[in-house]
């Protein structure tokens, strides 16, 4: 079931305007394009800049499909939400009017809530436990568990660890986020940790985000150094915390309508050139974190350091409660061990 949206936002309305043009080309431009070029064209919708590192890596993976289907098989990239949010991107998919996505794994949970577990807050100690679950087994049942919704995840990007930005004061400990309004993704488990550690979680739109802290509508957020830089907020919020309290992956999604018309081959070139553009996508992560430190030093941003355990051990009464589902337990445990190894 395609979840349903509260309100006719301007991402819904350019979807609806645009939805026309995308299947047309999809379901007649693709086809005649097939027949007189052999090839296909598979749209790819995604929400951030082109500019961003996962942007970057989203080119390697069109760049190694190209190469690797000699041209039969291309990608053609939307970034910057042109095609509409995360949601409605995933919406998309799933009544095939578009073949790929890249989201959040947060994202993802409201359609898959397998991937819920991805979210709880100081779950992954550092991002080689994180990607050791991502490349494993646990990995694998995750990217496997959306085609149940029309949603076949091919391949996990880094998205670097997420921490708290302010606009009028610095975040040093859990008690400084009361009174505070932070926005968050529209996913439960963002809403449950900012709550449980004090805030007053704010869910909205990623590009209403700028406009609501000029405005003060909400008092800061919740992001990775990259979004942080990308999306100018440096330029209102000038305190940034390293609490770390989630390492939320993004996540590459093709519609599994669109997965079955691939032939054997053409879904081995799809996953290859995924699985190559993940290396070249960390790297990018890393390349471009280093400068933006850069950026922020420059733009006079605030860096606190705070002491980790005290964010940590509240937001451990979250952990409990979700690990009375006995499910999310085995799941959590497992993720731990491969963390202990």
């Amino acid at each position: 079931m395609i979840p349903k949206n509260k309100s006719m936002t301007k991402s819904k309305f350019r979807r609806s305007v645009l939805l026309p043009f995308v299947v047309t080309f999809l379901f007649l431009g693709a086809s005649s394009c097939s027949e007189i070029k052999d090839k296909k064209v598979l749209y790819f919708a995604h929400s951030l800049p082109i500019t961003h590192p996962v942007h970057k890596g989203i080119l390697a993976f069109q760049e190694s499909l190209n190469e690797k289907s000699e041209g039969k098989l291309q990608l053609k990239i939307f970034p910057d939400a042109q095609l509409g949010s995360e949601r409605e991107t995933l919406e998309l998919l799933q009544i095939g009017s578009v073949a790929m996505t890249k989201v959040s794994a947060a994202s993802m949970s409201s359609f898959a809530p397998e991937y819920e577990v991805l979210g709880i807050p100081y779950l992954f100690k550092d991002s080689e436990h994180l990607f050791n679950v991502l490349e494993g087994d646990i990995g694998k049942e995750l990217l496997a568990a959306g085609s149940e919704y029309l949603l076949r995840g091919i391949c996990f990007y880094d998205a670097g660890s997420r921490s708290f930005y302010a606009k009028e004061r610095a975040i040093q400990t859990p008690s400084d986020l009361k009174g505070m309004k932070i926005r968050v993704m529209n996913d439960k488990m963002s809403v449950d940790m900012v709550n449980t550690l004090g805030g007053s979680a704010t869910p909205m739109a990623y590009g209403e985000l700028y406009t609501a802290l000029q405005q003060k509508v909400v008092d800061g957020a919740e992001n990775n150094i990259p979004s942080f830089v990308t999306s100018n907020h440096y330029e209102i919020c000038k305190y940034y915390t390293f609490d770390e309290h989630s390492m939320i992956p993004d996540v590459v999604v093709m519609s599994s309508t669109f997965w079955k018309t691939l032939s054997e081959t053409e879904k081995k070139w799809v996953q290859d050139a995924a699985n190559e553009s993940v290396v070249k996508e960390k790297q990018y992560w890393k390349e471009t974190v280093e400068e933006n430190m850069k950026v922020l030093e420059e733009a006079n941003v605030q860096f606190i350091y705070p002491d980790k355990t005290l964010f940590s051990n509240q937001a451990d009464a979250l952990t409990k409660t979700l690990m009375q589902d006995p499910k999310k337990k085995a799941m959590i445990e497992r993720i731990r061990a491969v963390g202990a190894n």
